[in-house]
């Protein structure tokens, strides 16, 4: 961290800019105020399963979406940062597809909130994993930046390469959430020099959206079969059909 007064004068030749537009404002990794108020960030009463918002208030038992109660999750509990749409969805594709890195310390912060009531003492933080042809490509894992983002703001500890994605699959877009999970099935396992990381441990799996759930769903039986003790799911946004 720079001295202060070197940081003030960094501030005066190059002021901090908006994440998404880049207009002026009062400190690095913000928004300003129009684009903040285009940015979906989910409060309030939520799916206990995937965290997309719920209408009403918070009650005494956990709630799930029609989503989440018509496909029966592997996990525990999840939650996620923004809805997918709108600068929510801006913000993903800008961290996936636009090298824009840098986006991972303004959704760490925003994920770091939605993650309090999933985190325990022995956490670790898993990314889902991309196949080694994809990741060849891309030359970056979003979900492992996301998660390596997130560690360092909770003090949790991460391992990146814990699940290996062994089977390559075409892209998920466009297909409908029972093609996902069949073309999912088995692609996912536990990296073997990785596996006594899990025994008995508390798991919290990363990824950037959650549309199905299928990826996410894969990676938690991978974590149960090496003996993770509770799988939870955190996404930087989640796609809500009514949103």
């Amino acid at each position: 961290m720079p001295h202060p007064a070197i940081q003030t004068v960094i501030h005066v030749i190059y002021p901090p800019r908006c994440t998404l537009c880049g207009g002026l404002v009062a400190s690095d990794h913000a928004l300003c105020g129009p684009c903040w108020r285009d940015t979906p960030v989910i409060t309030g009463l939520v799916c206990d399963a995937c965290g997309v918002p719920l209408p009403g208030e918070h009650g005494g038992s956990a709630e799930h979406c029609d989503a989440c109660l018509a496909y029966a999750r592997p996990w525990a509990h999840g939650r996620a940062a923004l809805l997918y749409r709108d600068n929510g969805r801006r913000l993903v594709l800008a961290l996936k597809y636009g090298d824009r890195h840098e986006i991972v310390h303004l959704a760490s912060r925003w994920m770091a909130q939605s993650a309090r009531p999933l985190l325990t003492e022995n956490t670790l933080i898993v990314p889902v994993p991309l196949h080694r042809l994809r990741l060849l490509r891309r030359r970056f894992n979003q979900s492992a930046l996301l998660a390596q983002g997130l560690a360092r703001r909770t003090g949790h500890a991460t391992c990146p390469d814990l699940l290996l994605r062994h089977k390559s699959t075409p892209k998920l877009d466009g297909m409908g959430a029972q093609t996902r999970f069949a073309t999912l099935d088995s692609t996912i396992c536990v990296h073997p020099r990785r596996a006594h990381l899990l025994q008995d441990r508390d798991v919290l799996l990363i990824d950037d959206v959650m549309t199905s759930g299928a990826t996410l769903s894969a990676c938690t039986q991978a974590c149960h079969a090496a003996g993770a003790a509770r799988v939870c799911i955190l996404t930087l946004a989640r796609v809500a059909r009514d949103a």
